[in-house]
């Protein structure tokens, strides 16, 4: 019988005991039986029939549940019937105020006993839900996690990926060094430049002709690189640029890293699109050696989370609660560096983990080891991160010295996050002739 029908015929059976007895006597009536009738002793009894079809109903619409996820619908309708059945015997004795009597709902107990004995038989039991249940949350668990492996993987592509127009840039600017005379004469006065980068009094700050940045790229980029910042004025900024396959000392035998990197599975591991920079910034580091912004609100970025700690050589040497820091940007006093033999100190982990028992992958494993207790923590606003994936506090963003798009979401990309964008457009020179060109914006 479908709930509504079930409703109007509440209705007018209720209609109709007002009508049959005066107002008078339908006060009298509702007295009496309120008298007679206690709800909670009634259901609080073991004997009473009405808990008992109470609990029948409870457990049929869980066995319904099951029926209807096992595609069994003949017997999830013969349960949804006598569900009905026994909430109207329910519906009519709490009208009539009156308990329910065991020749009346004897008929309805019975059809519901044997439909339950019935979902035993086919195994719908308690321990058999829970199973199901556990197995259903297993299985959803399982969709999750390779959704998000797929998630994650198609934003590392999208991060990964060369826009059209920045690709068309560096063809552009590879063109411009090997074609452009002018630019090849550039080029070749660089005995300034080259007397400048062994110049050791370059630290002045506040004078750009003073100040010399290093840049570090690789073969594929060197070429557009080198042009770029050949044919552009920088406020009188000195700008070399290297690339690693010259770095002739960066071996096998000098890195023990290098080593690793022979590994298909750790090189995808390390150039999974991460950023490093090192500026150099004239900072009190008070006697250590690196300046990082500590990153440890978070459980995840301490110690015992990069770090095997069943080892006893990780056991013993280092705090498992220490904080970890923002391994992208780093302030280094490198006399200090040379002093402490923090090289030295680099190879000596590297080493000792040939057999990846002190941490499995990853470059900062081995700094957290290196640089422990010769770290000096630096305000936050130092080196404000998360504008790649994240929502940043705009106060910290005012007052950052360095802002880090870490994450996929860079800004030159179509996936970048849309609010931090104009931090990065007001440093680029939209209306530069190479940028029109490529139709970069």
């Amino acid at each position: 019988m479908p709930d509504s029908v079930l409703h109007l015929e509440i209705y007018s059976t209720s209609k109709w005991d007002f009508a049959k007895y005066p107002p008078s006597e339908r006060s009298s009536r509702h007295e009496k039986v309120m008298e007679g009738l206690n709800i909670t002793d009634e259901m609080l009894s073991p004997d009473s029939v009405t808990r008992q079809l109470n609990d029948q109903i409870s457990l049929a619409k869980g066995f319904l549940v099951i029926a209807k996820e096992s595609n069994n619908l003949q017997f999830a309708w013969e349960l949804s019937a006598q569900i009905r059945n026994s909430q109207i015997l329910l519906s009519n004795a709490a009208l009539r105020r009156t308990p329910l009597t065991i020749s009346e709902s004897e008929t309805a107990v019975r059809d519901m006993a044997l439909l339950l004995f019935q979902a035993q038989q086919l195994h719908y039991d308690s321990a058999t839900m829970i199973m199901r249940l556990k197995a259903k949350i297993q299985g959803l668990e399982e969709q999750m996690s390779t959704v998000s492996d797929k998630s994650s993987k198609c934003g590392q592509i999208a991060a990964e990926e060369v826009p059209k127009s920045l690709y068309c840039l560096g063809v552009r600017l590879t063109s411009e060094r090997f074609q452009n005379a002018n630019l090849q004469g550039k080029l070749k006065e660089n005995r300034q430049t080259a007397l400048k980068l062994k110049d050791n009094s370059f630290f002045e700050l506040n004078n750009p002709s003073k100040i010399v940045f290093h840049l570090v790229t690789d073969e594929v980029n060197y070429a557009a690189m080198k042009a770029w910042f050949t044919m552009n004025s920088f406020g009188g900024v000195t700008v070399e640029v290297q690339k690693i396959e010259d770095f002739s000392w960066l071996n096998a035998s000098y890195v023990p890293v290098l080593k690793q990197l022979q590994d298909s599975e750790t090189q995808s591991y390390y150039f999974s699109g991460s950023e490093r920079s090192f500026p150099s910034i004239l900072l009190d580091l008070n006697g250590n050696v690196n300046g990082a912004v500590e990153t440890c609100m978070e459980t995840f970025h301490r110690y015992h989370k990069y770090l095997n700690y069943s080892h006893p050589l990780i056991r013993e040497h280092f705090d498992p609660d220490a904080c970890g820091w923002a391994f992208g940007m780093n302030v280094f006093d490198l006399v200090e560096w040379r002093r402490r033999n923090v090289t030295g100190i680099y190879h000596y982990w590297q080493e000792k983990n040939v057999d990846r028992t002190l941490w499995k992958l990853g470059t900062l494993p081995p700094g957290l080891l290196t640089f422990y207790g010769l770290t000096e923590p630096l305000n936050p606003s130092w080196h404000v991160l998360g504008l790649g994936y994240t929502n940043v506090d705009q106060h910290l963003i005012e007052k950052g010295a360095v802002l880090h798009f870490n994450g996929n979401s860079k800004p030159w990309l179509k996936i970048g996050m849309e609010k931090y964008k104009p931090l990065w457009d007001k440093y680029v020179d939209y209306g530069h002739p190479l940028l029109q060109l490529c139709n970069v914006h």
